[in-house]
């Protein structure tokens, strides 16, 4: 069974230009106890996705068609404000990227962590230890005594985990990462990705990772959904995905990571060209433009092909793309 189940997913924003087709036919899940990552550059539409599941987008926009099905019974996209506003936290919590964006600055820690609570009917004194524990969870130093301090008086990292306490402090059955690790330094990063995975297995909920940093996919997730220009291109295991990729975009993302590269170089590879202008979406491949790999059959819808147990890439050519090796 999956925590989240999404097909058929259009999300339209209304601008003076006329309607702008941000999300197209998304389509994955989320398996129950999972780690999905979320991957693509800037402007493929991952925070608009955020936002549809979240009930959370903008006033000019509106899901046209498709189903957000959260634990089997849920279809978000039909629930009223106050449903979702009653399993946003307790069943569906999110840890943003800049936990001062998160954190009330004229609030202690405490007071937030109890506050939080509310839908709880335990004691002040029941909610205070239960903030306790989860900052002993995530590793603040002395729990107890940070519970009286401010958001300023912890550094980034600590503030960061301080959010992802907040997050799991009602035990929900899916947290959406959102690049929480994109503000930190590569050694705390490190040691988030350990923290998120030892307390996604110890709560046992599901996690929708939403990153663009390759390396960091590879490492804390268990299947990868990428994504352009509001569409899923490719979806599968991180393994399948990493070693075997079958669209070209992911591709060319592999080998722009710069992990990658073996040999100093002032100039890191990247992809030439822009995302196309989704208010006229191409009617066929919607990489094609920037694709090396150019045919006559680009100009026509492209069909997601199948490649392996639950490895699928939207793309014609997926069959060739996946046989050839990633460049170092």
């Amino acid at each position: 069974m999956s925590t989240l189940s999404i097909s058929g997913l259009n999300v339209f924003f209304s601008t003076e230009d006329g309607p702008l087709h941000a999300l197209k036919d998304v389509a994955f899940e989320v398996p129950e106890r999972k780690i999905v990552g979320i991957v693509g550059e800037s402007g493929c539409g991952k925070s608009t996705l955020i936002n549809a599941i979240l009930g959370l987008l903008a006033d000019n926009g509106e899901v046209r068609s498709g189903q957000i099905l959260f634990e089997g019974s849920h279809e978000l996209t039909q629930l009223s404000k106050v449903e979702m506003q009653n399993l946003r936290g307790p069943r569906i919590s999110t840890v943003f990227q800049d936990p001062m964006g998160a954190l009330n600055p004229v609030l202690s820690v405490g007071q937030q962590m109890v506050n939080i609570q509310y839908r709880d009917d335990a004691s002040k004194a029941q909610k205070a230890a239960r903030a306790v524990e989860m900052l002993q969870l995530v590793r603040i130093p002395d729990a107890e005594s940070a519970l009286g301090r401010y958001p300023h008086q912890f550094s980034g990292g600590m503030k960061q985990r301080i959010a992802i306490a907040m997050a799991l402090m009602m035990e929900p059955a899916l947290l959406i990462a959102d690049e929480p690790t994109t503000a930190l330094d590569a050694t705390l990063e490190v040691t988030t990705i350990e923290l998120l995975k030892d307390l996604q297995k110890k709560i046992g909920c599901s996690v929708m990772f939403i990153s663009h940093h390759l390396g960091v996919i590879a490492e804390l997730c268990d299947d990868v959904v990428v994504m352009y220009a509001g569409e899923v291109v490719e979806r599968g295991t991180v393994r399948d995905v990493f070693h075997a990729p079958g669209h070209p975009y992911t591709r060319r993302l592999l080998e722009c990571d710069p992990a990658r590269q073996t040999e100093r170089t002032r100039i890191l590879p990247t992809i030439p060209g822009e995302i196309p202008d989704l208010r006229a979406r191409p009617q066929g491949c919607v990489f094609a433009a920037r694709c090396l790999q150019q045919h006559l059959g680009c100009d026509q819808p492209q069909v997601e092909q199948n490649l392996g147990h639950d490895h699928a890439a939207r793309c014609n050519l997926a069959d060739e793309v996946s046989n050839q090796e990633v460049s170092a």
